[in-house]
Protein backbone atom coordinates (compact mmCIF):
# COMPACT_ATOMS: atom_id res chain seq x y z
CA UNK A 1 0.00 0.00 0.00
CA UNK A 2 1.45 3.36 -0.80
CA UNK A 3 1.74 6.38 1.45
CA UNK A 4 -1.04 7.99 -0.10
CA UNK A 5 -3.57 5.27 0.29
CA UNK A 6 -2.74 4.82 3.70
CA UNK A 7 -3.50 8.49 3.92
CA UNK A 8 -6.52 8.39 2.50
CA UNK A 9 -7.41 5.37 4.32
CA UNK A 10 -6.12 6.45 7.76
CA UNK A 11 -7.95 9.67 7.54
CA UNK A 12 -11.38 7.74 6.71
CA UNK A 13 -11.07 5.34 9.29
CA UNK A 14 -10.74 7.98 11.58
CA UNK A 15 -13.69 9.55 10.52
CA UNK A 16 -15.24 6.36 10.44
CA UNK A 17 -14.75 5.74 13.93
CA UNK A 18 -16.28 9.01 15.31
CA UNK A 19 -18.88 9.03 12.77
CA UNK A 20 -20.10 5.60 14.03
CA UNK A 21 -19.79 6.31 17.66
CA UNK A 22 -21.60 9.06 17.46
CA UNK A 23 -24.78 7.20 15.82
CA UNK A 24 -24.32 4.58 18.28
CA UNK A 25 -24.47 6.88 21.22
CA UNK A 26 -27.18 9.05 20.16
CA UNK A 27 -29.39 5.67 19.26
CA UNK A 28 -28.48 4.09 22.64
CA UNK A 29 -29.36 7.07 25.06
CA UNK A 30 -32.66 7.30 23.37
CA UNK A 31 -33.52 4.25 23.31
CA UNK A 32 -32.73 3.89 27.07
CA UNK A 33 -34.03 6.75 28.13
CA UNK A 34 -37.36 5.24 26.65
CA UNK A 35 -36.51 1.23 27.47
CA UNK A 36 -35.07 2.05 31.03
CA UNK A 37 -38.20 3.47 33.38
CA UNK A 38 -39.98 0.47 31.78
CA UNK A 39 -37.75 -1.91 32.38
CA UNK A 40 -37.50 -0.26 36.20
CA UNK A 41 -40.83 -0.48 36.84
CA UNK A 42 -41.06 -3.93 36.36
CA UNK A 43 -38.33 -4.74 38.51
CA UNK A 44 -35.24 -5.20 36.31
CA UNK A 45 -31.82 -4.79 38.04
CA UNK A 46 -29.15 -2.54 36.80
CA UNK A 47 -26.90 -5.64 35.24
CA UNK A 48 -29.79 -7.22 33.46
CA UNK A 49 -30.59 -4.07 31.90
CA UNK A 50 -26.85 -3.12 31.03
CA UNK A 51 -26.75 -6.79 29.31
CA UNK A 52 -29.96 -5.71 27.50
CA UNK A 53 -28.10 -2.80 25.83
CA UNK A 54 -25.08 -4.94 25.07
CA UNK A 55 -26.01 -7.39 23.54
CA UNK A 56 -28.42 -4.90 21.21
CA UNK A 57 -25.33 -2.95 20.50
CA UNK A 58 -24.59 -5.48 17.28
CA UNK A 59 -27.62 -4.65 15.76
CA UNK A 60 -27.10 -0.82 16.11
CA UNK A 61 -24.15 -0.78 14.68
CA UNK A 62 -25.87 -2.71 11.85
CA UNK A 63 -28.51 0.05 11.32
CA UNK A 64 -26.33 2.43 11.93
CA UNK A 65 -23.14 1.47 9.81
CA UNK A 66 -24.36 2.33 6.44
CA UNK A 67 -25.46 5.77 7.46
CA UNK A 68 -22.03 6.81 8.92
CA UNK A 69 -20.08 5.58 5.79
CA UNK A 70 -22.20 7.61 3.81
CA UNK A 71 -21.17 10.54 6.42
CA UNK A 72 -17.54 9.61 6.31
CA UNK A 73 -17.10 9.79 2.60
CA UNK A 74 -18.62 12.93 2.10
CA UNK A 75 -16.39 14.83 5.17
CA UNK A 76 -13.23 12.83 4.58
CA UNK A 77 -13.76 14.21 0.83
CA UNK A 78 -15.29 17.61 1.98
CA UNK A 79 -12.03 18.38 4.46
CA UNK A 80 -9.21 17.11 1.76
CA UNK A 81 -11.04 19.58 -0.26
CA UNK A 82 -11.04 22.35 2.38
CA UNK A 83 -7.40 22.12 3.14
CA UNK A 84 -6.95 22.04 -0.87
CA UNK A 85 -5.67 18.41 -0.49
CA UNK A 86 -7.59 17.12 -3.31
CA UNK A 87 -6.17 20.14 -5.52
CA UNK A 88 -2.53 19.43 -4.60
CA UNK A 89 -3.13 15.54 -5.28
CA UNK A 90 -4.95 16.25 -8.63
CA UNK A 91 -1.94 18.78 -9.59
CA UNK A 92 0.76 15.86 -9.17
CA UNK A 93 -1.17 13.57 -11.65
CA UNK A 94 -3.09 11.70 -9.39
CA UNK A 95 -6.18 10.99 -10.45
CA UNK A 96 -9.91 11.22 -9.14
CA UNK A 97 -9.94 6.91 -9.62
CA UNK A 98 -6.76 6.32 -8.22
CA UNK A 99 -8.32 9.35 -5.10
CA UNK A 100 -11.38 7.01 -4.39
CA UNK A 101 -10.05 3.52 -4.29
CA UNK A 102 -8.80 3.46 -0.84
CA UNK A 103 -12.37 4.69 0.46
CA UNK A 104 -14.32 2.31 -2.26
CA UNK A 105 -12.10 -0.85 -0.51
CA UNK A 106 -12.63 0.44 2.88
CA UNK A 107 -16.49 0.48 2.16
CA UNK A 108 -16.83 -3.17 0.33
CA UNK A 109 -14.47 -4.28 3.17
CA UNK A 110 -16.83 -2.60 5.52
CA UNK A 111 -19.88 -4.46 3.56
CA UNK A 112 -18.82 -8.23 4.18
CA UNK A 113 -17.86 -7.37 7.94
CA UNK A 114 -21.55 -5.85 8.22
CA UNK A 115 -22.85 -9.10 6.15
CA UNK A 116 -20.83 -11.51 8.62
CA UNK A 117 -22.48 -9.07 11.59
CA UNK A 118 -25.75 -9.71 10.36
CA UNK A 119 -25.86 -13.55 9.68
CA UNK A 120 -23.49 -14.58 12.96
CA UNK A 121 -23.42 -11.63 15.36
CA UNK A 122 -26.91 -10.05 15.61
CA UNK A 123 -29.06 -13.46 15.44
CA UNK A 124 -27.44 -14.91 18.61
CA UNK A 125 -27.47 -11.47 20.71
CA UNK A 126 -30.69 -10.72 19.42
CA UNK A 127 -32.05 -13.92 20.79
CA UNK A 128 -29.85 -13.10 24.37
CA UNK A 129 -31.74 -9.76 23.92
CA UNK A 130 -35.11 -10.98 23.64
CA UNK A 131 -34.48 -13.40 26.14
CA UNK A 132 -33.51 -10.76 28.99
CA UNK A 133 -36.01 -8.79 28.09
CA UNK A 134 -39.14 -11.10 28.07
CA UNK A 135 -38.15 -13.22 31.08
CA UNK A 136 -35.51 -11.90 33.12
CA UNK A 137 -36.61 -8.57 33.44
CA UNK A 138 -40.51 -8.07 32.39
CA UNK A 139 -41.25 -12.30 33.81
CA UNK A 140 -43.56 -12.97 30.77
CA UNK A 141 -44.09 -16.62 29.36
CA UNK A 142 -41.48 -18.67 27.51
CA UNK A 143 -43.38 -21.67 26.48
CA UNK A 144 -43.65 -19.98 23.11
CA UNK A 145 -40.98 -20.29 20.65
CA UNK A 146 -40.28 -21.03 17.06
CA UNK A 147 -38.74 -24.47 16.52
CA UNK A 148 -38.05 -25.68 12.83
CA UNK A 149 -39.98 -22.75 11.85
CA UNK A 150 -42.75 -23.95 13.40
CA UNK A 151 -44.62 -22.01 16.78
CA UNK A 152 -44.92 -23.99 19.63
CA UNK A 153 -46.50 -23.06 23.08
CA UNK A 154 -47.52 -25.56 26.07
CA UNK A 155 -50.17 -24.74 28.38
CA UNK A 156 -50.80 -27.36 31.16
CA UNK A 157 -51.81 -30.46 30.08
CA UNK A 158 -51.83 -28.77 26.27
CA UNK A 159 -49.34 -28.56 23.12
CA UNK A 160 -50.05 -26.00 20.07
CA UNK A 161 -48.03 -25.76 16.85
CA UNK A 162 -49.05 -23.37 14.59
CA UNK A 163 -47.42 -23.12 11.08
CA UNK A 164 -47.49 -18.95 11.09
CA UNK A 165 -48.84 -15.92 12.94
CA UNK A 166 -50.60 -13.01 11.05
CA UNK A 167 -49.72 -9.99 13.58
CA UNK A 168 -52.48 -7.84 12.16
CA UNK A 169 -55.21 -10.46 12.16
CA UNK A 170 -54.25 -11.95 15.45
CA UNK A 171 -54.63 -14.86 13.77
CA UNK A 172 -52.12 -18.66 13.86
CA UNK A 173 -52.77 -20.41 10.69
CA UNK A 174 -52.11 -24.12 10.46
CA UNK A 175 -52.51 -25.08 14.02
CA UNK A 176 -52.78 -28.62 15.66
CA UNK A 177 -53.42 -28.93 19.56
CA UNK A 178 -53.00 -32.01 21.65
CA UNK A 179 -54.14 -32.64 24.89
CA UNK A 180 -52.26 -35.11 26.91
CA UNK A 181 -52.90 -36.95 30.09
CA UNK A 182 -50.30 -37.32 33.32
CA UNK A 183 -48.21 -39.73 31.35
CA UNK A 184 -48.11 -37.83 28.31
CA UNK A 185 -49.87 -39.77 26.28
CA UNK A 186 -52.81 -38.29 23.72
CA UNK A 187 -56.21 -37.47 24.53
CA UNK A 188 -57.78 -35.31 22.16
CA UNK A 189 -56.08 -33.82 18.95
CA UNK A 190 -57.78 -30.83 17.06
CA UNK A 191 -56.31 -29.64 13.78
CA UNK A 192 -57.89 -26.15 12.64
CA UNK A 193 -57.10 -24.06 9.47
CA UNK A 194 -56.78 -21.22 12.31
CA UNK A 195 -57.06 -19.97 15.23
CA UNK A 196 -57.96 -16.26 15.74
CA UNK A 197 -57.57 -14.25 19.11
CA UNK A 198 -60.60 -11.97 19.35
CA UNK A 199 -62.43 -10.77 22.99
CA UNK A 200 -59.58 -11.81 25.04
CA UNK A 201 -59.52 -15.54 23.92
CA UNK A 202 -58.30 -17.95 21.55
CA UNK A 203 -61.11 -19.49 19.09
CA UNK A 204 -60.59 -22.04 16.43
CA UNK A 205 -61.78 -21.92 13.12
CA UNK A 206 -63.04 -25.08 11.13
CA UNK A 207 -61.61 -27.53 14.48
CA UNK A 208 -62.05 -31.29 13.70
CA UNK A 209 -61.50 -32.83 16.78
CA UNK A 210 -60.16 -36.43 17.61
CA UNK A 211 -60.97 -37.93 20.35
CA UNK A 212 -58.03 -40.81 22.04
CA UNK A 213 -60.42 -40.95 25.27
CA UNK A 214 -62.27 -44.33 24.52
CA UNK A 215 -59.25 -46.60 24.37
CA UNK A 216 -59.99 -47.80 20.99
CA UNK A 217 -59.29 -45.80 18.33
CA UNK A 218 -60.91 -42.35 18.64
CA UNK A 219 -63.91 -40.86 17.55
CA UNK A 220 -64.04 -37.77 15.35
CA UNK A 221 -66.09 -34.88 15.29
CA UNK A 222 -66.40 -31.40 13.57
CA UNK A 223 -67.73 -27.84 14.08
CA UNK A 224 -67.45 -24.18 12.29
CA UNK A 225 -66.07 -22.69 15.88
CA UNK A 226 -64.40 -23.61 18.80
CA UNK A 227 -63.55 -21.70 22.02
CA UNK A 228 -60.36 -23.09 23.41
CA UNK A 229 -58.96 -22.14 27.16
CA UNK A 230 -55.62 -21.36 26.08
CA UNK A 231 -53.32 -19.47 28.30
CA UNK A 232 -51.30 -17.77 25.23
CA UNK A 233 -50.76 -14.05 24.87
CA UNK A 234 -50.19 -11.66 21.97
CA UNK A 235 -47.58 -10.69 23.45
CA UNK A 236 -46.13 -14.04 24.02
CA UNK A 237 -45.57 -14.95 20.38
CA UNK A 238 -42.29 -14.73 19.17
CA UNK A 239 -43.27 -14.12 15.14
CA UNK A 240 -41.18 -13.13 12.18
CA UNK A 241 -42.92 -10.26 11.07
CA UNK A 242 -41.53 -7.33 13.17
CA UNK A 243 -37.80 -9.09 14.26
CA UNK A 244 -36.82 -10.73 11.20
CA UNK A 245 -34.28 -8.04 10.52
CA UNK A 246 -32.63 -10.00 13.27
CA UNK A 247 -33.03 -13.14 11.63
CA UNK A 248 -30.37 -15.29 9.61
CA UNK A 249 -30.54 -15.44 5.74
CA UNK A 250 -31.01 -19.72 6.57
CA UNK A 251 -33.75 -19.09 8.91
CA UNK A 252 -35.70 -17.52 7.40
CA UNK A 253 -35.22 -19.08 4.10
CA UNK A 254 -36.18 -21.96 5.71
CA UNK A 255 -39.39 -20.12 7.35
CA UNK A 256 -40.50 -19.06 3.51
CA UNK A 257 -40.25 -22.37 2.00
CA UNK A 258 -41.96 -24.17 4.73
CA UNK A 259 -44.91 -21.75 4.31
CA UNK A 260 -44.52 -22.10 0.46
CA UNK A 261 -44.63 -25.89 1.26
CA UNK A 262 -47.80 -25.61 3.43
CA UNK A 263 -49.98 -23.64 0.99
CA UNK A 264 -49.30 -20.51 2.56
CA UNK A 265 -47.91 -16.96 0.61
CA UNK A 266 -44.54 -15.93 1.51
CA UNK A 267 -43.83 -12.58 0.00
CA UNK A 268 -43.18 -11.37 2.98
CA UNK A 269 -40.28 -13.41 4.16
CA UNK A 270 -38.55 -14.10 1.16
CA UNK A 271 -38.47 -10.44 0.77
CA UNK A 272 -36.69 -9.99 3.86
CA UNK A 273 -34.31 -12.74 3.18
CA UNK A 274 -33.05 -11.01 0.27
CA UNK A 275 -32.75 -8.19 2.17
CA UNK A 276 -30.60 -9.84 4.91
CA UNK A 277 -27.92 -9.16 1.58
CA UNK A 278 -28.66 -6.58 0.56
CA UNK A 279 -28.69 -4.39 3.39
CA UNK A 280 -25.30 -4.91 4.01
CA UNK A 281 -23.99 -3.69 0.66
CA UNK A 282 -25.52 -0.42 1.68
CA UNK A 283 -22.58 0.38 2.81
CA UNK A 284 -20.33 0.14 -0.07
CA UNK A 285 -23.60 1.82 -2.30
CA UNK A 286 -22.75 4.92 0.49
CA UNK A 287 -19.31 5.21 -0.82
CA UNK A 288 -20.11 5.12 -4.61
CA UNK A 289 -22.68 7.55 -4.03
CA UNK A 290 -21.23 9.88 -1.48
CA UNK A 291 -17.73 10.39 -4.19
CA UNK A 292 -18.57 12.22 -6.43
CA UNK A 293 -21.00 13.96 -4.63
CA UNK A 294 -18.35 15.52 -2.47
CA UNK A 295 -15.60 16.07 -5.37
CA UNK A 296 -18.60 17.63 -7.49
CA UNK A 297 -18.62 19.96 -4.63
CA UNK A 298 -14.82 20.20 -4.04
CA UNK A 299 -14.99 24.04 -4.03
CA UNK A 300 -17.75 24.28 -1.70
CA UNK A 301 -16.74 20.97 0.60
CA UNK A 302 -16.40 21.10 4.43
CA UNK A 303 -18.25 19.80 7.22
CA UNK A 304 -21.37 21.48 6.92
CA UNK A 305 -21.86 20.38 3.41
CA UNK A 306 -20.87 16.64 4.44
CA UNK A 307 -23.29 16.53 7.09
CA UNK A 308 -26.33 18.16 5.07
CA UNK A 309 -25.72 15.91 2.20
CA UNK A 310 -25.47 12.46 4.33
CA UNK A 311 -28.84 13.89 6.18
CA UNK A 312 -30.58 13.91 2.41
CA UNK A 313 -28.97 11.29 0.38
CA UNK A 314 -29.81 9.20 3.53
CA UNK A 315 -33.03 10.07 4.00
CA UNK A 316 -33.90 9.05 -0.02
CA UNK A 317 -32.04 5.92 0.06
CA UNK A 318 -34.26 4.98 3.54
CA UNK A 319 -37.48 6.35 1.58
CA UNK A 320 -36.82 4.71 -1.62
CA UNK A 321 -35.71 1.36 0.10
CA UNK A 322 -38.85 1.00 2.80
CA UNK A 323 -41.21 1.72 -0.44
CA UNK A 324 -39.75 -1.09 -2.49
CA UNK A 325 -39.68 -3.54 0.26
CA UNK A 326 -43.20 -2.99 1.20
CA UNK A 327 -44.16 -3.85 -2.54
CA UNK A 328 -41.93 -6.99 -1.93
CA UNK A 329 -43.81 -8.09 1.24
CA UNK A 330 -47.07 -7.09 -0.59
CA UNK A 331 -46.32 -9.26 -3.64
CA UNK A 332 -46.42 -6.50 -6.02
CA UNK A 333 -42.76 -6.54 -6.42
CA UNK A 334 -40.63 -9.66 -7.03
CA UNK A 335 -39.17 -10.60 -3.50
CA UNK A 336 -35.20 -9.95 -5.39
CA UNK A 337 -35.69 -6.75 -7.41
CA UNK A 338 -38.11 -5.22 -4.18
CA UNK A 339 -34.30 -6.25 -1.60
CA UNK A 340 -31.78 -5.07 -4.21
CA UNK A 341 -33.64 -2.27 -5.99
CA UNK A 342 -32.56 0.68 -3.86
CA UNK A 343 -28.82 -0.40 -4.36
CA UNK A 344 -28.97 -0.58 -7.84
CA UNK A 345 -30.90 3.26 -8.59
CA UNK A 346 -28.55 4.89 -5.95
CA UNK A 347 -25.30 3.05 -7.69
CA UNK A 348 -27.20 4.46 -10.81
CA UNK A 349 -26.91 7.19 -9.28
CA UNK A 350 -23.13 7.87 -8.10
CA UNK A 351 -22.10 6.17 -11.71
CA UNK A 352 -23.83 9.43 -13.31
CA UNK A 353 -22.34 11.52 -10.68
CA UNK A 354 -19.11 10.34 -11.36
CA UNK A 355 -19.65 11.30 -15.09
CA UNK A 356 -20.20 14.76 -14.46
CA UNK A 357 -17.24 14.90 -12.37
CA UNK A 358 -14.32 16.28 -14.44
CA UNK A 359 -11.17 14.66 -13.96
Amino acid sequence: MSILNRYIAAAWLRLFALCLGSFVSVYLVLDMMDKIPRFIRAGGAAGDILSFFACKLPEIIGQTASFAILMTTLLTLGIFSRNSEVIAMRSCGVSLLRISLPMLALGLAASFVLLANAELVVPRSFERMEYIERVIIKKQNINAFFKRNNIWFRSDSMILQAQMFEPQAKMLKGVIIWTLDTTMNPLVRIDAEAAQFRDGRWTLLRPLQKDFSQGHGFSLSSAPTMDIALNLKIDDLRVLDNNADNLSFRKLKEYADNLRSGGYQAHRYLTMMHAKLSAPFAAFVMVILGIPFALRNSRSGGIALGIGASIGIGFAYFVVNALLLSYGRNGVLPPLVAAWGANLIFVLGGIWLAMTVRD
